[in-house]
């Protein structure tokens, strides 16, 4: 499929600068751009790559302001990235989806499936499950007993979802994440032993959420998990028993949440972030890459870094002492010997 660049900008509302009927069929990073392929500039640090790109097109922000001639038509948008990712979307719209039902695969008689759906080889969907309309169920995923699932959703190959777990509308489970195993609870006894806690609970998934492949979210012992609506989740993320993750937030690769916290709207966590359970994050905080949160973070927008994790401000502060500790040990080494020579002279009078 083929894309002039009148058309580009016609559907991202930008301008065309230089020729408007060059066509473009793929895309392509802008340091290896070819002929026939879009790319965009938004990062300044790959600024130099628009003046030696073979891309055909290339997307840039509307105040670019080039420095020597540039080979490929622009179009000026208000922003690069924005536009790139809503041509990506477009793009991955145009692939043909796979459709019906494969075999052999596994529907309960008791099972409710919505129009459109797309069930995989060797996938299995058990009694009383209810699938909604245009939901993409690739092979090997298993689908227990009353679990629901809302319209547009896609569950990837492997995915695991237990029994009467709810999933929303427009998600994404990639390949291999599990929801709904039981939460680790175990009672200590006092034969040292420990005794299984029921996790009798579920997991909520609201809509337009997103799971990263192998992916963990954990069953309530009681009540439910809840991940609300338009939340991000990467590979390798642990989401334990009772833990409610706000709107919108979003966490990357290899973090884990214990039981019970709360975390809240609009936050941001690096990856390898673990956090302590039974807390409270407040709404908008951002934490870096391997923190550890081990108490509420009440403030509202709080940056944090470290593990323990302290507010950016003082971290940095803190890094700063770390990085002369060495120095700062050859001192005291060197005045500890300063005073004890003398000592001894003192003591020889």
């Amino acid at each position: 499929m083929e894309f002039t660049a009148q058309i580009i900008a016609g559907f991202l509302g930008g301008t065309v600068e230089g020729d408007p009927n060059t066509k473009v069929h793929t895309i392509a990073k802008i340091e290896e751009g070819f002929t026939g392929a879009l790319s965009f500039l938004a990062n300044p640090k790959y600024t130099p790559y628009i003046y030696s790109t073979q891309s055909s097109i290339v997307l840039v922000n509307t105040d670019f302001v080039a420095e020597q001639p540039v080979a490929a038509t622009l179009v000026r948008v208000n922003n690069a990235y924005e536009a790139f990712a809503s041509l990506l979307d477009l793009y991955a719209q145009s692939k043909p989806l796979p459709t019906g039902i494969e075999e052999p695969s596994f529907i309960h008689s008791s099972a409710k499936l919505g129009a459109n759906v797309y069930v995989g080889a060797f996938s299995y969907i058990a009694e009383n499950a209810v699938i909604g309309e245009n939901v993409k169920i690739y092979p090997q995923v298993y689908i227990g007993n009353k679990v629901k699932i809302g319209d547009n959703t896609t569950l990837y190959p492997g995915t695991i979802v237990y029994e009467e777990c709810v999933i929303g509308n427009n998600c994404i489970i990639h390949a291999g994440a599990i929801i709904g195993a039981d939460g680790f609870g175990f009672a200590s006894q006092e034969d040292t032993n420990y005794k299984k806690i029921p996790q009798i609970g579920n997991v909520i998934i609201e809509d337009y959420v997103e799971i990263g492949a192998n992916a963990t979210v954990d069953r309530a012992t009681m009540g439910s998990t809840i991940l609300r609506k338009g939340v991000k989740i990467d590979d390798h993320v642990h989401i334990a028993h009772n833990v409610e993750i706000g709107e919108n937030t979003v966490m990357a690769a290899q973090g884990g949440v214990a039981g019970s916290t709360k975390v809240g709207k609009n936050c941001m966590f690096g990856g390898q972030v673990g956090i302590s359970p039974h807390i409270k994050i407040a709404d908008g905080v951002k934490v870096g890459a391997q923190a550890g949160i081990s108490g509420d973070v009440r403030k509202p927008g709080a940056i944090l870094l470290g593990s323990p994790a302290y507010e950016i401000g003082r971290q940095r502060r803190s890094m700063i002492v770390y990085k002369n500790l060495p120095d700062l040990v050859a001192k005291v080494t060197e005045l500890e010997k300063t005073i004890e020579e003398l000592k001894n002279r003192l003591a020889k009078g």
